[in-house]
């Protein structure tokens, strides 16, 4: 089993439900997927940043990328419908458990003058969305293989009804909210 999928069964769950006095098992807010989103602009004049992007997500993720396309056409910007204009992954299950962990535990700590994650980017529902302004923070990324620095959006998603359950869920896996 995953590191922090154990952790979140024998230790998270146990207290969520103590905190927020949940009846059953069945309402403990829990981790339902995790999204990584990369938007490479310059994809519409080359698109070997993009295939690039599309790699480096992979070897981050461990599961193939899918390429984003435009839905309309903008002229300002020479977009055409249908264009490529970025990547997505979408985990779940044990790789998404597997993915915050290491997040969390390698990534997090790599990124410059790092002194916590800001606690006001919940959604109201519980789902928690940040930037990453650089992928060399991933061990995963060998630095001299790199062609271009491209930031990520980095969505968790989970069950929790309200902010106050999705921080403390997150809080009680690991993630370091600034004070």
């Amino acid at each position: 089993m995953v590191r922090l999928k154990e952790k979140y069964i024998k230790e998270v769950m146990s207290r969520l439900m103590k905190d927020f006095s949940y009846k059953s098992i069945m309402q403990v807010p829990r981790l339902k997927s995790i999204v990584l989103n990369v938007g490479m602009g310059e994809a519409i004049q080359d698109i070997k940043p993009l295939e690039a992007a599309v790699k480096e997500l992979a070897t981050i993720t461990g599961q193939a990328a899918v390429i984003t396309r435009s839905r309309k056409s903008i002229a300002g910007f020479k977009l055409r419908e249908r264009m490529p204009v970025g990547c997505r992954v979408t985990l779940r299950g044990d790789r998404m458990y597997d993915f915050l962990d290491r997040f969390i535990s390698l990534a997090l700590p790599r990124i410059r003058d790092f002194k916590g994650i800001s606690a006001k980017s919940f959604d109201g529902r519980g789902n928690y969305a940040f930037g990453v302004k650089e992928q060399i923070i991933f061990p995963e990324i060998i630095y001299d293989k790199v062609a271009s620095i491209h930031g990520m959006d980095i969505i968790i998603v989970t069950s929790a009804k309200t902010n106050e359950e999705g921080k403390a869920l997150l809080q009680y896996l690991g993630m370091p909210f600034r004070s």
